[in-house]
């Protein structure tokens, strides 16, 4: 079958359905108060490649990706809920915000071309699977009501705490999640709440045995991944910044729920950083995906630039890196588009199996990109099987690589200054070997909005839109 980094696991481990032919998959989805920067949106490219190359093998994915329109707080645990905080400042109400940017965010999942999940819960719209969670977890010894209204987890029942993040009860300061504060209402400091009260007058509140308020963040998604997918999941993915506490938290609640290890493997994406710095509000680097196309970029080039690193990698993006991806992409598209043209032929077996086994191999997506590169510039390969190749490759990578097939091409953009003599430069270097210096003027030509790529009949290029 295929492998993944399993973060309990700390390791790469091979992955087989519990149910023969099928595959679930839990995604941890957005918190709709403000719009995903293509940093979320990374994350969200991990459950998409999972699915797309475990369809390649025949299985049938069952998605479930999760709506968090409320009960997730500007501090965990505390502070105020961040769909009602951003409803204040818009003079809006909190359904207004939540339903306008769950809209954008599935637009901005169809411009980076990932696939719709199967289910896509709301939390608002998913209370009596809480609550019914809740009183379970409490019959069972799992938690306890206060007298203001509050429900807590027992973190001591649950003895495994730790497996994901190796943050282990006994080693966790007390105010952890509060800035040294302690709630008095916890039986242990590190208790924390699936179910709050609410303050008089609050929006989003509904009524339970325990009082009137709104579910704990964590609260959510082991309701929500138990309901739609069972009582045994396949994978749970996500971002890292999630492993704690949310998955840690998740994972205790539906293993106690279940008497049993509920998610059979963890994956996790790491952060993206934007010009060396976290990407957020606060340092005012946040990057839209509709802010690629106000500057004439393809919104898939973003990515691509996911692509050329492991999911699991750290990532630096830069407008120079996307620029470069924008001309690759359409320069590729051209090359497809070409080869299509071509007499048809089977794929190349090689090259396949290098692209699969990649693939397989922990999504290995740099090493399934630099084996398509190579297929390109190969003379042995014949144009047809070359397109029949990338084209199958497409169907994971998910780039619109022949979205120029059969269509009319515009001319090309002309060659800023200065590009033209360092092509010729470059030519000449490669024909006597000089790849230092080759690589040198590639990356020169890419500051100037050109991507050269090589091929069997030499350097080709493209010309990016100029920046704004």
């Amino acid at each position: 079958m295929f492998r993944l980094y399993d973060t309990r696991l700390r390791a790469v481990t091979e992955v087989r359905p519990a149910r023969p032919g099928q595959l679930r998959v839990y995604s941890c989805g957005p918190t709709v108060y403000r719009p995903s920067h293509v940093g979320n949106m990374r994350a969200y490219l991990l459950p998409d490649l999972i699915r797309r190359n475990a369809e390649r093998h025949g299985l049938s994915v069952i998605l479930c990706q999760n709506i968090t329109d409320v009960g997730h707080l500007i501090d965990d645990g505390e502070g105020e809920d961040k769909v009602l905080a951003e409803a204040r400042a818009e003079g809006s109400t909190a359904m207004e915000v939540a339903r306008r940017y769950e809209d954008a965010f599935r637009a901005d999942c169809a411009t980076l071309n990932l696939l719709p999940p199967e289910y896509a819960p709301r939390a608002s719209e998913s209370i009596d699977l809480m609550i019914d969670m809740i009183g379970r977890l409490i019959a069972g010894g799992h938690a306890y009501a206060v007298a203001t209204g509050s429900v807590y987890f027992d973190a001591r029942s649950f003895a495994d705490y730790g497996a994901l993040s190796g943050n282990r009860l006994d080693a966790l300061r007390p105010g952890y999640r509060s800035d040294g504060e302690v709630d008095s209402r916890k039986r242990f400091h590190a208790d924390w709440a699936l179910w709050k009260e609410a303050p008089a007058g609050r929006e989003l509140t509904w009524p339970t045995p325990w009082g009137s308020g709104f579910p704990g963040w964590h609260t959510e998604c082991s309701a929500l991944s138990l309901r739609f997918l069972g009582d045994v999941i396949d994978i749970h993915a996500g971002g890292i910044d999630l492993r704690f506490p949310h998955h840690e938290d998740e994972r205790a609640q539906s293993d106690s729920l279940a008497g049993r290890e509920v998610v059979r493997h963890w994956v996790h994406c790491e952060h993206l950083l934007f010009e060396g710095r976290k990407m957020a509000k606060s340092t005012g680097n946040v990057v839209l995906l509709a802010d690629l196309a106000d500057r004439g970029l393809d919104p898939l080039a973003a990515r691509l630039v996911f692509l050329e690193h492991r999911y699991r990698q750290q990532l630096n993006l830069t407008w120079d890196t996307l620029r470069v991806a924008d001309g690759t992409l359409r320069r590729w598209r051209e090359l497809v588009a070409d080869w299509a043209d071509q007499p048809s032929r089977p794929m190349s077996a090689e090259y396949w199996s290098r692209v699969t086994s990649a693939l397989d191999d922990d999504l290995d997506t740099p090493a399934v990109l630099r084996s398509l590169r190579e297929l390109a510039a190969d003379p042995t390969i014949a144009a047809g099987s070359k397109f029949e190749t990338v084209a199958s490759a497409d169907r994971v990578l998910g780039l619109d690589l022949v979205s120029l097939v059969g269509r009319p091409r515009p001319a090309p953009a002309p060659l800023p200054a200065g590009a033209e003599p360092r092509l010729a430069e470059r030519a000449a270097a490669r024909r006597r070997g000089d790849f230092d210096a080759s690589d040198r003027l590639r990356t020169e030509l890419a500051e100037l909005g050109v991507a050269v790529i090589d091929t069997a009949d030499g350097q080709s290029w493209t010309v990016s839109p100029a920046p704004l």
